[in-house]
């Protein structure tokens, strides 16, 4: 059965809704269709009362009978309402309201194939609920194809929703004041999760995980982030605004990400993820991240302004390889001095098989580009980048069992202790590479300007 927007919400002016017993006297029916209002004429809106049971009523028989349930504005407490397979639940453009009334879960459902939740607000009233029932406002598992649309979520002592194994569409809602995770999905069936504004958030943003290691292919995109806290603190689990863990094949892209206390994209364990397009201001920590046992990463075409670093691809001594870093605007780092062992200030940090290309990197405090650490570095290719006002403009370690690079075409302006220098584990050694390229098998230094 297809059924639009449009064709829905002017339909339900003769379908009816879920109404109070006021006002269904007034509404005349189709004699050929039937009137939603049927199935619960005991549904108050603004009562005061748990309304769960006639609720639940009325999301059963209408799924019974392949009819979407469309309620009128107002305010209904409820309390563990379970969808399923074919529940189709309709609010007035975010007006219709449910709030928890307390107890083990809010709104859940397994096995809820089709299920469509659209222009409906849910309020969790900071209540604690049973995370063995699940640990969102909005928990579901083991269903394909849902589409939640135009949902408000608000107030959640957990996460806002919690998806496992679930596939189809979140698009459009607005996830704020939760004190855990705005969004998680575990072990996706392939999901978009797309155009929702997530803010105010205890832990993160939007989690795409998988239980282990293995392709995932969600589309993270055109997302409004803003304001994550680390409330539950650790060196970088939390305070993300997107994180992707194990999930591979995952496309991040167009987000604008704005105040985490940690990163605006960390992809973790996370193969062939596509960083692109994002726009990412004022992160506590690395602004785009790739680390730990991953292989295939594209981070191209972001804008990172204020971080604590750039961009950083690493963890080879985890297997974190092979990664293309291109196009990016990258300015206004900062280092952290309050911090004993680690400081950042890089625009661009990568280790192994890699290309860093058409970088543009501003303000960067500590290096603009920094290739390997220790041992731990491997054909990578530095060229065609501009790099402005950094203390050292490009800095390769200075391991003897390190791999080979190759340093060429970049323009480095204004690097006040050398244009390209050797590192050890973050202390500069040696000539300024750009101006005494010196004779090395491993270091290929050419053809850069220094001004």
């Amino acid at each position: 059965m297809t059924i639009d927007r449009r064709s829905l919400i002017g339909a339900s002016l003769g379908l009816g809704a879920a109404v109070s017993a006021a006002h269904a006297s007034e509404r005349k029916p189709s004699p050929t269709a039937p009137n939603a209002s049927d199935f619960a004429p005991a549904l108050v809106p603004d009562d005061g009362r748990d309304q769960t049971e006639a609720l639940q009523a009325a999301v059963d028989s209408a799924a019974e009978k392949d009819i979407p349930l469309v309620l009128p504005p107002g305010k209904f407490l409820v309390s563990d309402l379970r969808l399923r397979r074919g529940s189709r639940v309709f609010g007035m453009a975010r007006t219709t309201t449910l709030v928890f009334s307390g107890g083990n879960a809010f709104v859940t459902g397994d096995k809820a194939d089709g299920l469509v939740l659209d222009g409906l607000a849910f309020d969790g009233a900071y209540k604690a609920f049973d995370t063995a029932r699940g640990d969102g406002l909005l928990t579901f598992s083991n269903s394909k194809t849902l589409h939640l649309l135009d949902l408000e979520i608000q107030n959640s002592s957990g996460n806002g929703v919690s998806l496992t194994e679930c596939g189809g569409r979140v698009e459009g809602l607005v996830i704020g004041n939760v004190l855990d995770a705005g969004f998680k999905s575990l072990d996706s069936l392939g999901l978009d999760v797309k155009d929702n504004t997530v803010t105010d958030c205890g832990n993160n943003g939007i989690l795409i995980w998988r239980s282990k290691q293995d392709e995932d292919g969600s589309v993270v995109a055109g997302n409004r982030i803003s304001k994550i806290r680390n409330a539950a603190g650790g060196t970088g689990e939390y305070g993300n605004g997107i994180n992707v863990f194990r999930a591979g094949s995952v496309l991040v892209s167009g987000n604008r990400i704005s105040d985490c206390a940690y990163t605006a994209v960390r992809g973790n364990a996370a193969s062939n993820i596509q960083i692109i397009g994002n726009s990412c201001e004022r992160l506590g920590e690395v602004a785009l991240y790739a680390e730990f046992g991953f292989q295939g990463a594209i981070v191209a075409n972001n804008l990172v302004d204020t971080a604590a670093s750039g961009i950083s691809v690493t963890n080879f001594n985890e297997g974190g390889r092979l990664a293309v870093v291109q196009g990016n605007l990258i300015r206004n780092l900062v280092r952290r001095e309050q911090e004993p062992d680690d400081k950042r200030g890089e625009g661009i940090a990568v280790e192994a098989d890699a290309v860093v290309s058409g970088n543009t990197i501003e303000n960067a405090p500590t290096v603009g580009i920094q290739i390997g650490w220790g041992a731990y570095m491997r054909d990578v290719a530095v060229t065609g980048n501009v790099v402005r006002d950094a203390r050292v403009g490009i800095s390769v370690t200075n391991a003897a069992d390190a791999g080979k690079c190759l340093i060429a075409n970049n323009l480095i302006s204004n690097a006040k202790d050398g244009a390209i220098r050797q590192m050890d584990r973050g202390v500069f050694q040696g000539p300024d590479l750009a101006r005494e390229p010196g004779a090395s098998d491993r270091i290929h230094v050419m053809a850069n300007v220094a001004v």
